[in-house]
């Protein structure tokens, strides 16, 4: 999320207790006791890193040298750092037969990801790219990812070679990681999705739609489905190139289970397809990125959302649901206090571009949408710092993208 009046990089501070680190091992981590497959993991040079104004830094690049064989003792590894909240391997190269293939799973298995030799997403799993050679598997949530071969054949050829992944950070490294401005006005009033099931039965079905931006690996915001098409949006300034949009991925679902419990599941995460279309201007103006998935039934389920295309008024009735800090799902719908004062519109014509507003953000929010009692999108959060956090005008940015979507 940037920041006004200087646009700092983010904040990430404050993690929920739902809130999202690697040596490479043979596998599994704790029930073998063979010696290490490869050499220890290293940070990955500075210039490698993850650094985008306005983006909360999430995860670090690390190098490994990782290779699957066909020997018995080579056909898994292990991936694993204490208090990882994420891993995301890369494959440089994949040299597998007729019917082979490998896999990239959490320990118990919630989580598996499919690869043969084709890299089809209609028969196998999703994946991202950044334009090198190889690509990336899907993310595995937690700090272990099982890579296993599997394969009939009986020889000491290499079927594929690791060497590179992510490890997300735990919070302090994200508070360490990341600047931070005022953006929670008060006391902050946001709560996991599910605690709003019941009483808000409505905002709670709305925020469906949101998902959780891992961008290129290291990077986090919030986007989600906007129209009743392959269509999604988030910041410009969260990605704004055909490379970055390939490069990420999309979290759906990525919620607590209970209210306050640290008990959320891996979701559905889909990757990015097709950019479409950028604001001009900079990141103080209408800041949009508007792009495509791939493996959209995946997520037509979870519901879209609609945008105003008049202008809201200022004391009108608001919430925001997002993944502020890169935690999951969270609403903030009321100002300071639950039960209390809700949030509301501070000022319609902020500027130009922009409302204002004092319900709480946080970095990772870049992108989410603000919506009305209506429950049409009247704003696309991008700006902290309270008591004037700041959303660009959704009928504005309705007419510059209204031939490309399907707004109901």
């Amino acid at each position: 999320m940037t920041h006004a009046p200087r646009r700092l990089r983010t904040l990430a501070v404050m993690l929920s207790a739902c809130t999202l680190g690697l040596s490479l091992l043979s596998a599994p981590a704790e029930a073998y006791s063979a010696p290490p497959l490869a050499p220890q993991s290293e940070r990955a040079p500075e210039s490698e890193q993850f650094v985008a104004e306005g983006v909360t830094t999430v995860g670090e690049l690390r190098t490994v040298a990782g290779t699957l064989s066909y020997a018995r003792d080579g056909r898994t590894q292990v991936i694993h750092h204490p208090g990882a909240t994420y891993v995301k391997v890369h494959f440089s190269s994949l040299r597998l037969g007729p019917g082979e293939y490998v896999t990239v799973a959490s320990p118990d298995g919630r989580e598996s990801h499919r690869y043969d030799r084709h890299l089809n997403r209609a028969t196998g799993s999703d994946y991202t790219t950044d334009g090198r050679p190889g690509f990336w598997a899907m993310s595995v949530e937690g700090d272990t990812a099982v890579v296993t071969l599997h394969s009939t054949r009986a020889n000491r050829g290499s079927a594929a070679t690791i060497d590179q992944f992510w490890r997300g950070y735990d919070r302090t490294e994200i508070a360490a990681h990341n600047f931070s401005t005022q953006s929670v006005c008060s006391t902050d009033a946001r709560r996991d999705v599910v605690c709003y099931r019941t009483s808000h039965p409505t905002e709670f079905a709305r925020g469906n739609a949101v998902a959780r931006l891992l961008i290129s690996g290291g990077g986090s915001c919030t986007t989600w489905r906007v129209g009743n098409t392959n269509r999604m949006l988030t910041n410009k300034h969260c990605f704004s190139t055909q490379s970055a949009v390939s490069g990420s991925e999309m979290q759906f679902n990525y919620q607590c289970a209970t209210c306050g419990g640290a008990n959320p599941g891996p979701g559905t995460k889909v990757s990015g397809a097709t950019l479409y279309r950028v604001s001009s201007g900079g990141s103080n103006q209408l800041d949009y990125a508007l792009y495509s998935v791939n493996n959209f039934a995946a997520i037509q389920g979870f519901g879209t959302l609609y945008l105003a295309t008049t202008a809201t008024t200022t004391g009108t009735q608001m919430y925001i649901p997002g993944h502020g800090d890169g935690s999951p799902k969270r609403l903030s719908i009321f100002e300071n206090a639950q039960n209390g004062p809700r949030c509301t519109v501070r000022n319609a014509n902020y500027n130009t571009w922009n409302i204002s507003y004092s319900c709480d953000t946080s970095g990772g929010n870049s992108g989410s949408p603000v919506l009305d009692s209506s429950h049409r999108v009247i704003a696309l959060h991008h700006l902290g710092g309270c008591p004037s956090n700041q959303g660009a005008k959704a009928h504005l940015i309705y007419n510059e993208i209204a031939s490309l979507i399907d707004n109901g």
